[in-house]
């Protein structure tokens, strides 16, 4: 299959895309830096030197170059199969505390590149009477987290968006699976003193992402929330 992968060479994405490397899958990569997808491809041939890899330097905030790394993804793998709407930002800070542009920041990576990428792809994959999007929401998306305001709020938003596309692509054959994830050990962590045990880990994630993939035609998984053990960090 063709999996494209917002935010693919870090935290959550990255494990999403090792994960999918070793289901021998065909890879549409984004992220911002080229150094880190340098780094990612060298790290998918190891695990896979057969593997078809398209990787792009892309400002998902950016709908112009967001735009362009959808073309160009068409043209170079075809038809996507699975959309993982991974990226996302997080700017710690109670609303009252932080600057005015902050909701716009978070909006314009967390909701919006995931709003236009499903309405360009999704089309397709109604077209085709089959498909599978994921949205990474977060745990943020139905509770309330101190000193995250914007992130919470668009989160949120993301979560309703998934909701709408579900609803939406149902009678097509289409899925879509909101995937919230509770404390997850990624770079955002790093300095931490807490045991990595006490937190979920990235390759949890991509793993329930494969599993949920293989299900049968006639089954959906429309939200999974995952959570550490101990409760949340």
């Amino acid at each position: 299959m063709n999996i494209l992968i917002t935010g693919a060479t870090k935290g959550i994405g990255k494990a999403i895309a090792l994960e999918m490397t070793k289901q021998n899958h065909a890879l549409a990569l984004c992220a911002r830096d080229q150094k880190d997808l340098d780094a990612l491809k060298k790290e998918i041939i190891t695990i896979n030197p057969k593997s078809q890899i398209y990787l792009s330097k892309t400002d998902c905030s950016n709908k112009e170059q967001l735009l362009s790394f959808i073309s160009n993804v068409i043209n170079q793998i075809g038809i996507i199969d699975v959309l993982i709407n991974n990226v996302g930002v997080f700017s710690p800070s109670n609303i009252l505390d932080e600057d005015d542009d902050q909701l716009d920041f978070h909006f314009k990576t967390n909701v919006f590149a995931s709003y236009i990428l499903y309405k360009k792809l999704a089309p397709l994959m109604i077209k085709q009477q089959k498909g599978h999007i994921f949205n990474i929401c977060s745990v943020a998306s139905l509770q309330t987290i101190v000193n995250a305001g914007s992130y919470c709020v668009t989160k949120a938003a993301m979560l309703s968006l998934n909701n709408i596309m579900r609803e939406e692509t149902k009678p097509f054959k289409v899925k879509v699976t909101a995937i919230l994830p509770g404390s997850t050990l990624t770079s955002s962590w790093d300095g931490t003193t807490i045991s990595p045990d006490q937190f979920i880990q990235a390759e949890d994630v991509a793993k329930s992402i494969h599993h949920i993939m293989q299900l049968s035609d006639g089954a959906n998984v429309d939200q999974l929330l995952i959570t550490p053990q101990s409760g949340q960090i």
